[in-house]
């Protein structure tokens, strides 16, 4: 059963990052993957014996994203990154969104935090009750009037 941020939490990280590499073509690229892992995230290497339950919420983070990475996507799906997290942690996932972003891979962000989701996009798209009711350019959407008022009533 995966808790809290999504890994196992009786495997050790490196248990936990094979599991991503699920499908054939991933698998073949195991060893190059886990590298490339490692190098975004090289606080999981000095790690890989540990279990995942004894490691801190941000690390728990950074597993499930690098896990995600295992399976070499195209795009990863993020649900509320930041949640729960100190702000230093915070910092250091943002630089690792941009190195990720820099490798050809995109994210699609669902998040509250509007204000940091769109500082970090490049398209924001904002649902009110699971209904689309803005989207654009994020430069164009950080300080706009109907985004204020969806997330802030006013």
């Amino acid at each position: 059963m995966l808790e809290r941020r999504r890994v196992f939490p009786h495997l050790t990280v490196k248990q936990n990052l094979i599991l991503g590499a699920w499908h054939p073509r991933a698998k073949e690229k195991l060893s190059k993957s886990l590298d490339k892992v490692y190098k975004i995230f090289p606080k999981l290497e000095t790690r890989s014996d540990q279990l995942a339950k004894t490691m801190s919420g941000g690390e728990q983070q950074m597993l499930a994203i690098a896990r995600g990475m295992m399976g070499l996507p195209k795009l990863l799906m993020i649900d509320e990154p930041f949640l729960g997290l100190s702000p230093m942690v915070m910092k250091d996932l943002i630089k690792i969104f941009k190195i990720i972003v820099s490798q050809g891979i995109s994210i699609l962000f669902v998040e509250q935090n509007v204000r940091l989701a769109l500082s970090m996009a490049d398209r924001g798209y904002v649902l009110e009750s699971g209904r689309l009711v803005i989207d654009g350019k994020s430069e164009d959407l950080i300080d706009n009037e109907k985004v204020t008022k969806v997330f802030l009533g006013n």
